[in-house]
């Protein structure tokens, strides 16, 4: 199942797609699911991120 977080959800939606993964039937078979609200808002970049990725890529030239 793939859940896309957009920035800017509120946190009821984001507390509805948890609990939209939390009831999917692959996932009742697994024992223990990631906590991935741990996540929020857990990433400060001080630059563009498509500005770190070109700087990345080119980086090997």
């Amino acid at each position: 199942m793939l859940i896309i977080l957009k920035q800017g959800m509120s946190k009821k939606q984001v507390e509805a797609l948890w609990k939209k993964l939390r009831s999917g039937r692959r996932l009742r078979k697994v024992k223990a699911v990631p906590d991935i609200r741990q996540f929020c808002g857990v990433i400060k970049l001080k630059e563009d991120p498509l500005t770190i990725q070109k700087r990345m890529r080119d980086e090997w030239r």
